[in-house]
């Protein structure tokens, strides 16, 4: 991306102003630590556990001053020690809490609830899963793998980093679980798609509040079971719970899955009615809402409406465009991002050459890439690279697109080749496809979408035969094309279509409307034929 210009570096030197003055006060801390610690040693005490010096380097980020003085002591207690490990833990120093808690065993002193939820917290962190079992295991030797604390935190643990076997048994091993521990087990359920255990115990907990409903609104929507997450929204405020800032970009991301602008509209009104003013996220939310349903005038009004944006706004707003196929408004806002002294990041990237592709901005797209090349490659992911061989191929400038594909600092996967003969199939470049199709096929020899598009490259090129051959190899392998489903919302109600759908109550009416239309384009162009257009 271009440099900033004067104007705009303002911002900048405000930020690194910050930065120097936050390090300088830091190291006011570590000095006055030291100070302090010497005056101690000087004055030959020993009761340095209630002196805080260990919480007090760990704020300063000293942390190889606190490890020495935690290693060099051994008047420690289960409190200090408890809380030396939490400070470790709160400045990401997990292993390092780890490891200060193996020497507490060493010490002989025996952990509680908290310090093992903590250093269970840290090994899951760490995404050590043999750590934990230890933990587990020694939870279990001093009779607290029952405690409702440990127990949550080992079920967390197990549900990041194992089997869901693993966290049923940690659940049973509670005595007592309470609203956290529910809600942690029905999360790892909705993770692994097991949605009828996930629904039973929702139903079965004692006490439900708006964290549980966020969790199992969140895990619908996140699985793509978006229709289920909304029905769970309606039937948490009939319940009388009130919604919080977290379970709104929950529901409208579900609505926005399903294209239900209607209903994203109500729930729109229902986060001003119990939140009044909304906070970032649920704005970045809203934006997203309204761009994924069409309606990019509501979504700019909700960017505009937002009291503070962060980038994630700035992207939302130029992903919508992109979305929308407009392209020339997703490059005029990103133009602002930047004039408002935002940097640019991957995803902006992404969104601004999605943009350039759906509206075919190819030297525009093309351009902001090799800039950003140029400029800042450390931005650049694979998805960008395929966005590119996307962008050229759909425009037909097939060699440009075979160059950048040998160029590339990495071998491509499928994404890429199916990029390619995308553009094949558009273009009916039969040669190309076919040798795109082999390379999806080295890769993912299961692929179903290859043999189709294959399929319809032949097609648009009159190649029949070709077609007959791909079409048998497909049913000789047992290959099912995944039908293309549509849907519209009417009156707040989602219907859904597949290809060839006759399970619709009203199938007949509309069946009889489609062919209606389809005769009405055949005369049409009939009439235009004759009339010479």
């Amino acid at each position: 991306m271009c440099l900033a210009r004067p104007s705009n570096i303002l911002p900048f030197i405000r930020k690194l102003h910050r930065q120097r003055v936050h390090n300088l006060a830091l190291i006011h801390i570590a000095a006055e630590a030291q100070q302090a610690h010497a005056r101690l040693l000087k004055l030959g005490t020993s009761n340095l556990v209630e002196s805080g010096l260990v919480a007090t380097y760990c704020e300063s980020k000293a942390f190889s001053y606190a490890r020495q003085l935690f290693d060099e002591t051994y008047q420690w207690d289960l409190i200090s020690a408890t809380s030396i490990i939490g400070s470790f833990a709160r400045h990401n120093r997990h292993k390092e809490a780890i490891d200060i808690f193996s020497r507490m065993l060493v010490l002989n002193i025996r952990p509680n609830g908290f310090t093992f939820g903590t250093v269970i917290h840290s090994s899951t962190v760490t995404g050590n899963i043999a750590t934990a079992k230890q933990l587990h295991a020694c939870a279990t030797k001093v009779g607290l793998h029952s405690d409702v604390f440990v127990g949550s935190s080992l079920l967390d643990s197990y549900a990041k980093l194992t089997t869901i076997e693993e966290v049923q048994r940690a659940f049973q091993d509670i005595d007592n679980p309470n609203v956290v521990s529910y809600t942690t087990l029905i999360s790892a359920y909705l993770k692994h798609e097991n949605f009828e255990d996930a629904l039973r115990y929702f139903r079965e907990m004692p006490d439900r509040n708006v964290v549980s409903w966020n969790a199992v609104i969140g895990g619908y929507s996140q699985m793509g079971h978006s229709e289920e997450a909304v029905n769970l929204f309606v039937e948490m405020i009939r319940e009388g719970l009130s919604p919080n800032e977290s379970t709104f970009p929950c529901v409208l991301s579900a609505a926005a899955n399903i294209a239900a602008l209607g209903m994203g509209k109500s729930f729109h009104a229902c986060a001003i009615k119990s939140l009044g003013k909304h906070d970032v996220f649920v704005g970045n939310s809203l934006i997203n809402f309204y761009a994924k349903c069409g309606s990019m005038e509501d979504s700019l009004l909700a960017f505009d409406r937002l009291a503070q944006r962060s980038i994630i706004s700035w992207n939302s707003l130029i992903c919508g465009y992109a979305q929308n196929g407009r392209g020339k408004e997703a490059i005029d806002c990103f133009r602002r991002m930047k004039a408002s002294g935002f940097k640019p990041n991957s995803v902006t990237l992404l969104c601004l050459l999605l943009a350039c592709n759906h509206a075919g901005l190819v030297d525009e797209g093309y351009s902001y890439f090799n800039l950003v090349r140029m400029e800042d490659p450390s931005l650049l992911r694979p998805e960008h690279y395929a966005c590119v061989v996307d962008l050229l191929s759909r425009s037909g400038r097939f060699r440009q697109a075979e160059r950048f594909l040998e160029e590339l600092p990495f071998d491509p996967g499928v994404g890429f080749w199916k990029a390619l003969l995308g553009g094949c199939q558009t273009h009916s470049n039969t040669e190309l496809a076919e040798l795109a199709a082999r390379k999806i096929l080295a890769l993912d020899p299961k692929d179903v979408s290859s043999y189709v598009m294959l399929s319809n490259a032949h097609s648009a090129a009159g190649r029949w035969e070709s077609v007959s051959m791909i079409r048998r190899e497909m049913r000789e392998k047992r290959m099912k094309r995944v039908p293309g489903s549509s849907w519209i919302e009417i009156k707040n109600k989602i219907h859904i279509f597949v290809n060839g759908d006759k399970r619709h109550i009203q199938s007949d009416e509309i069946y009889t409307v489609v062919t209606s239309c389809i005769q009405h384009l055949k005369d049409i162009t009939s009439a235009c034929s004759v009339a010479g257009y």
